[in-house]
Formats: C-alpha cells, sequence, structure tokens
C-alpha cells in the first residue's frame, strides 16, 4: 500500500499544489470593498444627499453595497454604521441599526433619526478587510420645521438688501461723477467706437443698463441726439452692466459688513462732498455683498429638495431658459439682480454654466422691457432707441443659441480654476464662469454689431411701424419725464423748453402794439391761443421743475432749478400783462374811436421797439448762458427806464399845448408807457437772476 502510495507521489504533490493554489485564490478573492448602492445610475439610490426636518426620520434609508475582488456582491458581511458628524447640542439623533450583514444582494441598509437642532449629519459605514475601500461616509441635512418662510424671508430680504445695495452705490457715485459723465456722452456720441466706451463707463455708474437706456430715450425726445447716434451707447450699455456682475460673483460676503461699516465712517466723519460720496458707493457695495450671502444662506435647502431640483432641471432646458430669464428681469427690471440669483443658485450648485448661459441670455432680453415702456408715451424716435435696444439683444440670442456648448467650452478655457486647500485641489469656479459668460457674450457681440451700426439702424428703422400720432393741441418740446433720473441734463432741456416759452411771450408783445397803431382786431384770437399755450408751458415747466427739486440733487443743481423756475414766473407775468392788462386795454381802444397824435404814435412804437429789445436779450440770456449779455441788459435797463420817464413828460408838454388828441388818448398812452415799463422791468429781473445766481 505504502509503495502505491509513493509511487504516486508526483500526483498527490500536484493536488496539494492546486489545494494551496486554489485556496490561495479563494483568499484573495475574500478582499472586499463597500461603496454607495447606486441603481441605474443614480446615487441617490443610496439615501445619500438627503435632507429633513429636524427631529424627523429620514425617508430614505443609507444603503451601502459589498462587492468583492471580483465585483461580485458579497453576503453575510457584517457593516457598522456610526453617526460621525452632528450639529452642536442635537440631542435625539440614532440610527436604527448600528451593525448589519449584508444580504445575499450584498446590500445593508439603516435609518437615521435627526436630532432636534438643524444642520449636517454624517454617518459613517464601515467593513473590516484589507482592502483601502474599507467606508464610506453618507451626508444628511436637517432643516427647521419653518424652513419654507425662512426661506422666502431669507431670499426677499436679501434681494432687497440686494437692491438696496446697487441703489446705495448707484446715488454715492452720482454724486460724484455720474452727471458730469452724462453730460459727457451727450458731446462724445458722434464717434461710435468712444460712444460705446462712454455708454458702458455710464452704465457701470448708473450700475443699470436699463436706466442708460431709458436716458437715452429721454434724449432722442427731447431733441438731444438723433436716433442713429445712440446705438453705440446702447452696445456700450450692454457691456456697462456686465462689470456690476462681474463684481458680484467675487467671493466678498466675509468681508461686506465691514466694508458698511467703513463706507458709513466716511460719511459720517468726512465733510469733503467727493469723498463722502464714496462712503455712499461703499455703503451701497457691502449692503450689495450681504444680501448676496442672505440670498445664498437663504437658498441651500433648496439643493437638497427634489421638487426644486426638478424645476432647476427644465429650466435649463434652452428654450425655457431664456424665457424665464426675460420673465424674471422684465419683473424686477435689473438684469444684474436676476443673474446675482442665479450665481447665487450656481455658487450652491444647483444650477450649471450650459444651464445658467440661457437664463443670461434671456435676462439680457429683459432689460430692454423697461426702455419699452418707458418709450411708450415718446415720440418715433425715442421709441427706435427702446427697438434698437431690444433688436441688439435679439440678435445676440439668435446668434448664440445654437452654440451653448461650445461657447460654454471658450468660457472654461477663459476661467481657470480655482485651488481651494479645503477641497484639498483645483475645483471649478462656477460663479466666475457664469459671469465671465455674460462679459464674453456681450462684448462678442457689440464687436460683430459696431461694424455695422449703419446698417442696424436701417434695420429698427424697417422694423419700427409708424402710428399715427394723436393731435393734441399743445406738447412740450423738450421736457421728458426719462430724463428726471438725470437731474443735471432734465435741468438742461427744462430751460431749452423755457426759451420756447420766452419765444411766445416775445411774439404776444411784438402783436400786441397793433391793437392801438393799426388798429387790428384779428390778433385777439392769436393772443388769447397764445396766452392758453403759454400756461400750459408754465404749468408743465414747474411740474417737472418741482420733479427735479424732489430728487436727490446737489446745491449747484437746486440753484439751477430755482432759477429756471424764477425766469418761468417772470416770463408768465409777462405774457398776463399783455393778454389782460394790454388786450383789455385794445378791445376798449377799438371801440373807443379815439386815435393817438403822431409824435404820441411815434413815441409808442419807439418804447415798444426797446421793450422787446429788453425781452430778446432776456431769451438770449437764457438761450446762451452769456453773462456779458445780462450785465449789458441790467446798465441798458437804467436808460430805458427813464427813457419812459421822458416819454411821460413829453405826453404831458403835448396836453400843456392843448394837442386835441394827445387829452383824448392821455390815460391810454400814459397806461401803455407804464405797462411797457413794467414788461421791460421783468425781463430784466431775468438777467438780474442769472447774475446773483452766477
Amino acid at each position: 500500500m505504502l509503495k502505491k502510495i509513493f509511487a504516486n507521489r508526483h500526483r498527490i504533490a500536484i493536488l496539494f499544489f492546486l489545494f494551496f493554489v486554489g485556496n490561495g485564490f479563494t483568499i484573495r478573492a475574500q478582499y472586499l470593498n463597500i461603496q454607495k448602492f447606486s441603481q441605474e445610475g443614480s446615487i441617490k439610490s443610496s439615501g445619500d444627499e438627503q435632507w429633513q426636518r429636524a427631529g424627523e426620520r429620514l425617508e430614505h434609508p443609507f444603503i451601502v453595497l459589498v462587492t468583492d475582488s471580483t465585483g461580485n456582491p458579497a453576503s453575510g458581511v457584517k457593516v457598522s454604521f456610526e453617526i460621525n458628524r452632528f450639529p452642536p447640542g442635537s440631542k435625539g439623533h440614532f440610527l436604527e441599526r448600528y451593525e448589519v450583514f449584508t444580504n445575499s444582494s450584498g446590500t445593508a441598509r439603516t435609518h437615521l433619526h435627526l436630532g432636534d437642532k438643524e444642520g449636517e449629519y454624517q454617518v459613517i459605514a464601515r467593513i473590516q478587510t484589507e482592502s483601502p475601500q474599507s467606508f464610506t461616509i453618507f451626508t444628511a441635512y436637517a432643516y427647521a420645521r419653518n424652513w419654507v418662510l425662512m426661506l422666502l424671508v431669507g431670499l426677499f430680504g436679501g434681494l432687497a438688501i440686494f437692491f438696496i445695495g446697487i441703489n446705495q452705490m448707484s446715488i454715492g457715485i452720482r454724486h460724484g461723477i455720474a452727471d458730469k459723465f452724462r453730460l459727457l456722452l451727450l458731446r462724445m456720441s458722434r464717434n461710435r467706437v468712444v460712444a460705446t466706451f462712454f455708454g458702458a463707463l455710464v452704465t457701470v455708474i448708473t450700475q443699470s443698463s436699463s436706466a442708460t437706456t431709458v436716458m437715452l430715450v429721454g434724449f432722442v425726445q427731447s431733441g438731444l441726439l438723433r436716433f442713429e447716434q445712440t446705438i453705440g451707447m446702447i452696445l456700450g450699455a450692454a457691456i456697462g452692466t456686465t462689470i456690476t456682475v462681474q463684481l458680484i460673483s467675487f467671493r466678498l460676503a466675509d468681508y461686506s459688513l465691514l466694508v458698511v461699516a467703513l463706507g458709513f465712517a466716511i460719511m459720517v466723519f468726512v465733510r469733503k462732498h467727493v469723498v463722502k460720496s464714496i462712503g455712499e458707493a461703499l455703503v451701497g457695495f457691502g449692503l450689495l455683498f450681504y444680501g448676496m450671502h442672505l440670498m445664498s444662506g437663504a437658498m441651500s435647502p433648496l439643493k437638497h429638495y427634489e421638487p426644486f431640483l426638478q424645476i432647476i432641471e427644465s429650466v435649463q432646458k434652452p428654450l425655457l431658459g431664456v424665457l424665464v430669464g426675460t420673465f424674471f428681469t422684465a419683473i424686477v427690471q435689473s438684469s444684474a439682480a436676476f443673474i446675482g440669483i442665479v450665481l447665487t443658485m450656481s455658487t450652491q450648485g444647483l444650477i450649471s454654466l450650459e444651464g445658467a448661459i440661457p437664463l443670461l441670455m434671456g435676462a439680457n432680453l429683459g432689460t430692454a422691457v423697461t426702455g419699452i415702456i418707458a418709450a411708450f408715451a415718446s415720440g418715433r424716435e425715442a421709441k427706435k432707441v427702446a427697438m434698437a435696444y431690444a433688436v441688439f439683444k435679439l440678435i445676440g440670442i439668435l446668434l448664440l443659441f445654437w452654440l451653448i456648448e461650445p461657447f460654454a467650452n471658450l468660457v472654461r478655457l477663459t476661467t481657470p480654476d480655482i485651488v481651494d486647500t479645503y477641497a484639498g485641489g483645483a475645483v471649478v469656479n462656477i460663479p466666475r464662469q457664469v459671469a465671465n459668460a455674460h462679459t464674453i457674450y456681450n462684448i462678442l457681440l457689440a464687436l460683430i454689431v459696431l461694424p455695422f451700426t449703419t446698417q442696424f439702424a436701417r434695420i429698427v428703422d424697417w422694423f419700427m411701424p409708424i402710428f399715427p400720432e394723436k393731435r393734441r393741441r399743445f406738447k412740450t418740446q423738450y421736457i421728458d419725464v426719462n430724463l428726471l433720473r438725470t437731474p443735471s441734463i432734465a435741468i438742461e432741456v427744462s430751460r431749452r423748453e423755457l426759451v420756447g416759452m420766452a419765444k411766445i411771450v416775445e411774439s404776444m408783445l411784438s402783436e400786441s402794439i397793433a391793437l392801438f397803431i393799426r388798429k387790428d382786431p384779428s390778433i385777439i384770437d392769436s393772443i388769447h391761443e397764445k396766452e392758453e399755450h403759454v400756461n400750459f408751458l408754465r404749468d408743465k415747466l414747474n411740474e417737472y421743475l418741482l420733479r427735479i427739486s424732489h430728487a436727490d440733487i446737489g446745491d449747484k443743481e437746486v440753484d439751477n432749478v430755482f432759477r429756471v423756475m424764477f425766469a418761468t414766473k417772470e416770463l408768465e407775468q409777462i405774457g398776463d400783462l399783455i393778454s389782460k392788462n394790454l388786450l383789455e386795454k385794445g378791445q376798449w381802444w377799438l371801440g373807443a374811436g379815439l386815435d393817438f397824435s403822431d409824435e404820441g404814435r411815434s413815441e409808442l412804437e419807439e418804447f415798444h421797439r426797446l421793450t422787446q429789445k429788453q425781452l430778446k436779450r432776456a431769451i438770449e440770456i437764457l438761450e446762451t448762458l452769456n453773462l456779458d449779455v445780462a450785465r449789458k441788459q441790467i446798465k441798458k435797463y437804467d436808460h430805458y427806464k427813464h427813457i419812459g420817464i421822458e416819454l411821460e413828460r413829453s405826453h404831458f408838454d403835448r396836453l400843456k399845448q392843448a394837442v386835441g388828441k394827445s387829452i383824448e388818448s392821455s390815460k391810454t398812452h400814459l397806461e401803455l408807457v407804464n405797462l411797457y415799463r413794467i414788461i421791460g422791468s421783468h425781463a430784466n429781473n431775468i438777467a438780474r437772476i442769472m447774475l446773483e445766481s452766477d
């Protein structure tokens, strides 16, 4: 027997070798790996990243899958679950099962009950194995029971502070330099490249491309600019609004209140006007970022709320994204505010760059709505400005809508990742990519359209229908409510309107003498008509000037408003003297059957001519603001007043000589001399107020 065994020893050796090798393969096959269970490629099926109200049980269990080194499910393996992190002070949190053996499918599961505090919870699942992949971590979030209310409070409160910040920032800059740049914008409109630059600059200052568009509508309506001159500024306005978004995209929330405190200190302790304006701008800058911080914190629960995530996923479809961006921007009337919300969502990981680009396109189109509303009651030329802005944005959407993915890749090339030491390396900076996408989009669009501004103007002119305008008896020529946001220019156009009113008064004065010299009754209706026109302009000017004075304007603007308002009053009084006193006396004169002597008639005509001359000088002062003319008028006034006295003396001399016609017309002659002298006094007051204010 032994002999046979030894004879077959080589077979036994082979059997022992195969046994140990087989055992070796079996041992290697027992190396285990643990991972989160994934069904159909969805990591959510593992129960990770759940959220629930504090104190409640999570809806879904945490599920792990244990596999051997060949990838097959491993059953009967003990999995240990442990709560690794919970909010400080939380009580009542526990796992339903801390040790679970895997089933035949290699899975093990447990449920987490959240504690009474809101915050982040982490659960570790471990197995005993020599494999490096011996554990995995689950995360869950507990939110307060009134989280919906707090989300709305944080979102709308943060948005309100954001708006206040933008407005305060705009006020601060406007007090310093904004009006000077707006006036400069009028002078720089001839060159389209320069106009584009200044359009961007003014938009940065006003913090709103809509405000710039409304201002341009007012310029065209008031005759300060032609429609063609505004196209470069429209392109610049689109670029200027991207600067605000660039500022918003920086993560400065941690320092926002410090910036507010610094700006407030400057406002309180510094007296110099320009430096105080910088303080106002800093307060707005800090509030802007603090509002963003509040919105970001309020929206954090939404990144785990499935219904909201489904809505966001549908919004990221290009067409729907454009429509949503247009709608919400039109409502809030600020592309910066809506894009600020998009940036907040990107910070929370709720939206991708490809999903943000259609929203950006819609936000750009939505800003055109404000200009369209502003131009609704304006003339066709002003409507063309608003139409041009809308067409410009539509061209951008039509060009980019089909190239979203290549455009997103271009943005990524220009936006490097940032190094995050806490994340352990470079991470994608989605907010910066969104801001850069907005800037690149508008710059590329401006570069495409700028060489073809003439053709672009023709397209807009072709698109803009000619509506029959309702005929009004009287209307203003220059003043426009859209310019009230720009007080210095609003004052300028009110002065132009005043010059138009003064010329009507001057024509009334010119006609008035015909009642007494030629006894022409046909001018009575003409003077009445012009008097109504003057009263209409007076009311419109006073209303407009009051609205300017209620705005946040400086001492210089207050003084300019007073000068225009004072001159309006003086011209109105001249108009009343003509339409009431002179016209009433003229109507009596027509039926009295009296006449002036030849000498008296010549004297009245000459004094009327000198009075007209004084009024024309006053109009020239209003039109040119030439103070040399004002000084000349004041000197001449004393001379003309002396002439009036001499005319009265000459008239009395004729009375002494008992000249018949002089005796009969004596009262009318003296009244006319006196009325013309008062008219000259009012004209002189206009020159005087200009010199005194200067």
